[in-house]
């Protein structure tokens, strides 16, 4: 079978539909009832169904307090089992890198269109500047534009469909990805031996150091005229192993099922990641066999 090499409709920018100063969102943004957002009447997130998923101190792991690392590891393996979702800080990387990835991809989004175009995707790779996922002819779309990036493994990493703009954003994106290596790193340890394995065995599973697959995607998420009908992501579970999320702390956005099917709101902490267990690890857990070809840990800044 061929590889699609274009999209099957022309493409349009959902930040430029946003700042042209529409009263209604096209209806191929409408989305149907069942998964329309809770939302008020003021446009913002009822705050009802807000919550704060599990915060859990990495700090605990680093000392020599026998009792606070079993706790640690005990609330991660709670968190994972009730509901997939938790969110770590003192996870080791400097805040302020943090800081500057949301800054470089805020400045990147706010570049003239025509220079973001020149990083234009394709449904053959992904990689690039995007608006829509998938190639169905008249799919109901979501309200957002994105970036998506291979980082790792090596073979798959190019420079060339890095953003070139703004200065020194390759540089700044070089530094947060190899910290979030190593933070997905550590998490696969202690996952490892929450399940009774030796530390290194997720992560050998899943292609080891050189082979694990690592990506990069930032969602921005411009301004719509009619939210309650409209989805910045639509319901999905992450096929990979793991997600790593960097939220906007300035708008909570995610939203997660809990165990009643409701959709809840997460209210990003300070300075934390959020981790989601994703549907690999969740299927190797439940068959309790240990074996993967490949493995991807996905990046993600949520960007306004």
């Amino acid at each position: 079978m061929s590889m699609i090499q274009d999209w099957p409709e022309p493409i349009v920018r959902v930040q430029s539909l946003s700042e042209s100063n529409l009263r209604a969102i096209p209806n191929r943004y409408v989305k149907p009832l069942s998964q329309r957002p809770n939302i008020t009447s003021h446009n913002k997130i009822n705050p009802h169904t807000a919550t704060t998923i599990p915060i859990i101190d990495l700090g605990g792991l680093y000392t020599d307090d026998i009792t606070r690392q079993a706790k640690t590891l005990d609330n991660i393996s709670e968190a994972c089992r009730e509901r997939g979702f938790f969110q770590v800080v003192n996870h080791g990387m400097n805040p302020q890198l943090m800081d500057q990835a949301k800054a470089t991809w805020r400045e990147f989004f706010h570049l003239p269109m025509e220079l973001k175009n020149m990083h234009a995707n394709s449904p053959k790779t992904y990689e690039g500047y995007g608006s829509r996922l998938g190639v169905e002819k008249g799919a109901i779309l979501d309200w957002s534009d994105y970036y998506f990036l291979h980082y790792q493994p090596s073979s798959l990493k190019d420079y060339t469909k890095w953003p070139s703009l703004p200065l020194h954003c390759r540089d700044i994106l070089e530094d947060y990805c190899k910290e979030l290596v190593k933070l997905c790193e550590e998490l696969m340890k202690i996952l490892s031996r929450n399940l009774g394995l030796r530390e290194d065995r997720l992560q050998i599973a899943f292609g080891g150091k050189e082979e694990s697959g690592g990506c990069l995607r930032v969602n921005y998420y411009p301004k719509c005229p009619q939210p309650e009908l409209a989805l910045g992501l639509s319901p999905h579970s992450d096929p990979g192993g793991l997600t790593i999320l960097l939220p906007d702390e300035q708008a909570a956005s995610l939203q997660v099922r809990g165990s009643d099917d409701a959709w809840i709101t997460v209210e990003p902490a300070p300075n934390a990641f959020i981790v989601n267990i994703g549907d690999q690890i969740q299927l190797l857990v439940l068959i309790k066999h240990v074996h993967a070809s490949f493995f991807f840990f996905f990046f993600v800044v949520f960007s306004f």
